[in-house]
């Protein structure tokens, strides 16, 4: 299934929200995100909150399986996957929606936001990079990791430094040449095949 019209199209990007706790850190990242990705005026943004999403533990098959975010995930042209780093690793509902999706990947390129105490996430990020390319998806080389973000929570919510919005804004911009290129890749394929 694919959506995808030309290469001159805004980017769809799918921010995957990967925790699943109550009174989770995620929402005020999250919040802070999404008001600095407004600003850029060739993104079409989708929030995917795992939180919200039905994917049980046991049912998946192999290549994956229509959910109920599976349309969600083939329309976008690139994924923004926002984790915290839990016992030196990621999210299980994460991994768990990775593994019900499987075309709906690839040949597309996904970022991260990381965060945690000390590490600000890396080794959540650094696990998730060995997964993607599994699935043919691309992983850029550059992220964002916020190292204790609670010590930046103010009254209006999550407050990134100058450097993590830097960190942001160079993600952005090699996500955004990884979904350009690989979005006109799939697009010549379709017409070749056409």
């Amino acid at each position: 299934m694919s959506t995808e019209t030309t290469t001159q199209s805004p980017i769809r990007l799918a921010v995957i929200i990967g925790s699943v706790r109550h009174e989770r850190f995620a929402d005020a990242i999250t919040g802070w995100l999404l008001t600095e990705l407004a600003a850029i005026d060739s993104l079409e943004v989708d929030p995917i909150d795992l939180a919200d999403i039905d994917l049980p533990l046991r049912g998946t098959r192999p290549g994956g399986t229509e959910t109920v975010i599976s349309g969600r995930l083939h329309a976008a042209d690139a994924y923004l996957v926002v984790t915290p780093e839990y016992n030196h690793s990621f999210p299980a509902a994460l991994k768990n929606a990775i593994d019900w999706h499987f075309t709906e990947w690839a040949y597309k390129p996904v970022a991260f936001v990381g965060y945690g105490a000390g590490s600000g996430g890396i080794r959540a990020v650094e696990q998730l990079r060995l997964i993607f390319p599994e699935l043919r998806a691309t992983t850029i080389r550059d992220a964002v990791l916020l190292s204790a973000p609670w010590t930046r929570l103010g009254p209006n919510g999550y407050e990134g430094t100058e450097g993590e919005r830097g960190a942001l804004a160079a993600t952005m911009t090699e996500l955004g040449w990884w979904a350009r290129t690989l979005r006109a890749g799939r697009v010549a394929e379709r017409v070749s095949a056409a």
